[in-house]
């Protein structure tokens, strides 16, 4: 029994049919069972990871399961999984822990998640993925009513990952052997910069579509209505402050996978109907 842990999201969602296909039992976890659609043959627990101790009937039979970072209680989640007999962790992370500051939010969070893990007695291995290609659904709200997207950071180039590549590592760590308290560095197949992101997916929307920066106060302002503070200046850290450089292009999907890490015009003809097309 393989455990996925978040599988309503961007990743979860990919990686519950991949270990399907691969012939594996499958317990899907999230907080809403009701607003999940769940693939045949996989069953489903609501559940908090953010409260461990609701997590009884989610862990009953696991051996291995695959578990984003940044819960509230990390150590005590990680425990529950060892205590319930999980032998094998899989974490997703971040490729910004590499050589990032202790004191930016977002790497003090996933250096937790990573130290909980690292620290458990269970077999692990760690994903340290760049940022993903999903993060530009964002633009949707904006590209509801204009064909403009503005968007921060318009001269970081990002090599951004889809998804999809996230979760076939994740399948094959977690159904293949050698993996045992490995981590791995994940990215896209090329850096773009924003107005690049918007290029693709305006050849592949079939609209005029046109890119404007977001000068940085009015992102601050904008970001902080619905994201911490902290995490806020974290991000202004990284792209702002040049503290995190998140361009450059790894082999690590295909080195594991067999396969070349996806285009983000690859992404982005999956996931066009999100875009309202």
């Amino acid at each position: 029994m393989i455990m996925v842990a978040g599988a309503s999201g961007n990743i979860g969602s990919e990686l519950v049919p991949l270990l399907l296909d691969r012939g594996r039992t499958v317990r899907a976890v999230v907080r809403n069972a009701d607003r999940y659609q769940e693939p045949p043959g996989v069953e489903v627990i609501a559940a908090d990871l953010h409260r461990p101790d609701s997590l009884a009937e989610a862990f009953r039979g696991v051996t291995a399961m695959f578990l984003l970072g940044g819960f509230a209680d990390m150590p005590g989640l990680v425990a529950r999984a060892r205590d319930a007999g999980v032998e094998h962790l899989v974490l997703l992370s971040s490729r910004s822990v590499i050589g990032g500051k202790d004191d930016n939010a977002v790497v003090r969070m996933h250096r937790v998640s990573e130290a909980a893990v690292y620290e458990s007695g269970i077999t692990w291995t760690v994903l340290r993925p760049s940022g993903f290609m999903s993060n530009t659904l964002q633009w949707r709200d904006q590209l509801r009513s204009a064909d403009l997207v503005r968007a921060p950071f318009a001269d970081v180039p990002i090599a951004a990952i889809d998804p999809y590549d996230i979760a076939a590592v994740a399948a094959t760590v977690l159904t293949t052997t050698g993996h045992a308290h490995r981590d791995y560095a994940l990215s896209g197949p090329a850096a773009l910069l924003p107005a690049d992101q918007v290029a693709i997916l305006a050849g592949v929307l079939d609209r005029p579509l046109r890119f404007a920066a977001q000068p940085d106060d009015e992102a601050r302002a904008e970001m902080s209505r619905t994201v911490p503070a902290d995490f806020v200046d974290a991000f202004f850290r990284f792209f702002a402050d040049g503290e995190f450089d998140d361009s450059p292009v790894l082999s690590s999907v295909e080195d594991l996978t067999g396969s070349p890490a996806r285009t983000y015009r690859d992404w982005a003809l999956a996931h066009a109907d999100a875009f309202g097309t």
